[in-house]
């Protein structure tokens, strides 16, 4: 299947975890947003909403990252381990998912987006919020290896997708221990992990040159 993706997107980077951890293989395209390749007509003729993640299988097409992370268990998962059928866990995993995308993803982009896209400084305040969203994440794993449990499942290959970009960008999460004992356990222990922190790197890489 085609996978349209950018290397420092931390949402494509969080569906190639879930697919590596499924054995499913992508015929990766890589979309250059820098040159706003997104909105080539081509691209467009795919995907109106000219945003990546994009998925293509067969004569079904998908955008929006955990809604393909979701697809991709349910469709090619030998089992829902990934994204558990019990009702209270699988509304867990959501949760947690759209934690990420509502709360943390958004209080990243609060902090880092200025500087990243305009040059301007950083808020000392928007690292706060943003640090208070990693407290409220390390609540959520205490006493738990993993986000939603004992076991990765989709939320944590979209939750360490967002962190490993954090991390990247030069936040230290030291402070959050839950966080960074989970985060390292992701890191010895997930399919393409490094693939992800040499794209996460590449975000907060160019981050760097813009403080």
């Amino acid at each position: 299947m085609d996978f349209y993706f950018h290397p420092a997107s931390a949402p494509c980077r969080a569906c190639q975890l879930t697919a590596k951890a499924l054995g499913v293989k992508f015929n990766p395209k890589e979309v250059d947003l820098m040159k706003g390749e997104q909105n080539n007509p081509e691209f467009l003729a795919i995907n109106p909403m000219h945003c990546v993640p994009t998925l293509v299988d067969g004569d079904f097409t998908l955008w929006e990252s955990r809604a393909i992370c979701a697809y991709l268990v349910n469709q090619y998962g030998k089992d829902d381990s990934l994204y558990p059928k019990d009702p209270k866990t699988r509304a867990l995993v959501d949760r947690l998912m759209y934690f990420d995308m509502g709360t943390l993803t958004k209080r990243f982009g609060d902090y880092a987006y200025p500087t990243l896209l305009e040059g301007a400084p950083v808020k000392p305040e928007k690292l706060e919020a943003l640090m208070e969203a990693l407290e409220w994440l390390d609540k959520d794993l205490a006493g738990r290896d993993y986000v939603a449990g004992s076991a990765p499942t989709i939320a944590d290959f979209v939750l360490v997708a967002s962190v490993a970009t954090i991390v990247a960008c030069g936040v230290d999460i030291s402070g959050v221990t839950n966080v960074a004992a989970w985060y390292g356990r992701c890191k010895s222990s997930m399919a393409g992990f490094d693939e992800n922190e040499d794209g996460a790197k590449g975000l907060g890489d160019y981050f760097k040159t813009k403080l």
